[in-house]
């Protein structure tokens, strides 16, 4: 297996609620098991006040997800991250062995 370790760091709209926010966890970790990939940890944290102002919201529900996928398919699940309606901002992080 030639997967590569990343970690996907996003910030959910504020007034979703808790399972609102785990289905929406819970689909990307299938899109990364649909690609080939495994997901080690998905940690929901609680909702948090926001630096600053992103997109009109002021505080946010993060979701911290650690994963390896083959590289050919993180392109896709960071475009469908940002399409997301629900997603207010998100990153990817390569984790370096």
């Amino acid at each position: 297996m030639n997967d590569r370790k990343y970690e996907a760091f996003y910030i959910v709209k504020p007034d979703l609620s808790d399972a609102e926010v785990q289905n929406i966890a819970d689909r990307f970790k299938s899109v990364v098991e649909e690609k080939g990939g495994a997901v080690e940890k998905a940690a929901k944290w609680d909702k948090r006040k926001l630096a600053y102002e992103i997109k009109g919201h002021r505080e946010g529900n993060y979701v911290l997800m650690n994963f390896s996928v083959p590289a050919n398919a993180l392109a896709e699940i960071n475009r469908l991250m940002r399409i997301s309606d629900d997603l207010i901002r998100h990153r990817i992080y390569t984790i370096e062995e």
